[in-house]
């Protein structure tokens, strides 16, 4: 069984860790677990940052209040299972905290979190972890299958929305701060983007 960890500089960073590593964890600094490997997460949001999930958030709850979806802000733990459908927390190795997402199938819900690829993740963008939300994430929500995922890029004013069509995230017109945002998985969720960078 392994250890419990109070300081993050007890992990090995080439280390490879699963959930059951995670839940020993007992370390203030906020992490992610991306296919194993440990990923720092910004010490606390920016103000903007936390201000825009929360005019987003309200916005899906417009919509999903009236629903059986429900919707969750971070920090929320999404157990990605990858290739392997295991609910073993020593076989998942991917553990993220999404800014926003929304699961409508109860049985991927537990006392732990959300097991299983959420309907939709918005990721906000902050300086420096842009690289992460671009890239890895990314990869890892379009091979776990998330039906649609959002970028939401405060600096340039632009929301950028990729639907998995064929097993493929395929990205839409980019959502400028002027244009009406419109969610293909979910009609009717709609509003102007401009709420959301009218600070």
């Amino acid at each position: 069984m392994s250890a419990i960890i109070t300081n993050i500089n007890q992990l090995d960073p080439k280390g490879s860790y699963t959930y059951a590593d995670y839940l020993l964890w007992q370390f203030s600094e906020r992490v992610e677990l991306i296919k194993g490997k440990v990923l720092k997460m910004s010490p606390a949001p920016s103000r903007k940052h936390q201000e825009i999930s929360w005019i987003i958030a309200r916005q899906l709850d417009k919509i999903f209040r009236k629903t059986s979806c429900k919707m969750y802000t971070a920090p929320f733990d999404v157990r990605l299972v990858d290739f392997k459908n295991s609910s073993d927390d020593s076989q998942i190795v991917s553990v993220v905290q999404p800014d926003l997402c929304v699961i409508c199938d109860h049985n991927k819900l537990d006392e732990k979190g959300c097991i299983g690829a959420p309907d939709l993740i918005i990721e906000i963008l902050s300086p420096g972890n842009s690289t992460k939300e671009m890239d890895l994430k990314f990869d890892l929500y379009q091979e776990n299958k998330v039906k649609e995922y959002w970028i939401v890029n405060p600096m340039e004013k632009m929301i950028l929305i990729y639907v998995l069509e064929n097993e493929r995230f395929v990205g839409l017109k980019p959502i400028t701060e002027k244009s009406l945002l419109q969610s293909a998985v979910f009609p009717n969720l709609k509003f102007k983007a401009k709420v959301v960078f009218d600070l």
